[in-house]
């Protein structure tokens, strides 16, 4: 049995739980986080994202550090960073993310956001993993369709380049795109419109809940592990 601790912050005449973002950088933990801040009903501790320690950028998206520094300052809020292996197993992967939620748990956080869309067995593995050290996992754009999702994205006002695309779906020319209108066109008989299936990641450098954008360089597209166009960012 999983006891479930919860902790408010009370402001105004709201009750306010006290959760953790899990953050990519990319749009859909940008948009998960803006939904949540919306909501009024939770109190955001931190952010938390996974860093490959043997290149210094964001794990799967292939950000630099400072970026993501520069990201953390435009929205305001903590970041807590976790630091893992290129080759990590699955288990250190949990042991090292359990270590750093643990104290968040301890300190009254009562649960974790994520911004997966669609993917049931990401969906379980999260839950399993955040029941681990007593939290919830939440999921604001569960089941949401994609199409509507991306329009609504852009719309906002939200701003992401791609940084990675799956050589399986996508050729090298959409690595360093902004993720816009024209380039939901261009994939729509591709891959699914936000990606959820792997076949690319973002940044997001700009939004209506960030102080300011962020400036940035595009740097060169390379090929990794045969696979997967990465295309770095430099910050400026």
């Amino acid at each position: 049995m999983v006891w479930y601790v919860f902790s408010v912050v009370i402001c105004g005449d709201y009750m306010k739980e006290k959760i953790v973002v899990s953050w990519s950088g990319g749009k859909d933990s940008a948009y998960a986080l803006f939904e949540i801040q919306q909501s009024e009903k939770y109190e955001i501790e931190a952010l938390f994202t996974m860093i490959t320690s043997e290149y210094d950028r964001i794990s799967i998206h292939g950000v630099r550090r400072e970026l993501l520094e520069q990201q953390r300052q435009a929205l305001g809020l903590p970041l807590e960073k976790v630091f893992i292996n290129k080759d990590v197993s699955n288990e250190e992967y949990e042991k090292e993310l359990i270590k750093a939620l643990s104290k968040y748990s301890d300190q009254g956080v009562s649960a974790i956001i994520f911004g997966d869309i669609a993917l049931e067995d990401v969906r379980i593995f999260r839950e399993e993993l955040s029941a681990k050290v007593g939290l919830k996992a939440l999921f604001p754009l569960w089941q949401k369709d994609t199409k509507e999702l991306a329009e609504s994205f852009i719309n906002l006002g939200f701003k992401a380049v791609i940084t990675m695309v799956s050589s399986n779906v996508l050729g090298k020319e959409y690595a360093g795109r902004e993720y816009s209108k024209d380039f939901l066109q261009d994939i729509r008989d591709k891959s699914d419109l936000c990606g959820e299936n792997g076949e690319f990641h973002s940044f997001v450098y700009d939004g209506p809940n960030f102080k300011n954008p962020i400036p940035f360089a595009k740097g060169e597209i390379v090929l990794r592990d045969n696979r997967f166009w990465y295309c770095d960012l430099l910050p400026k």
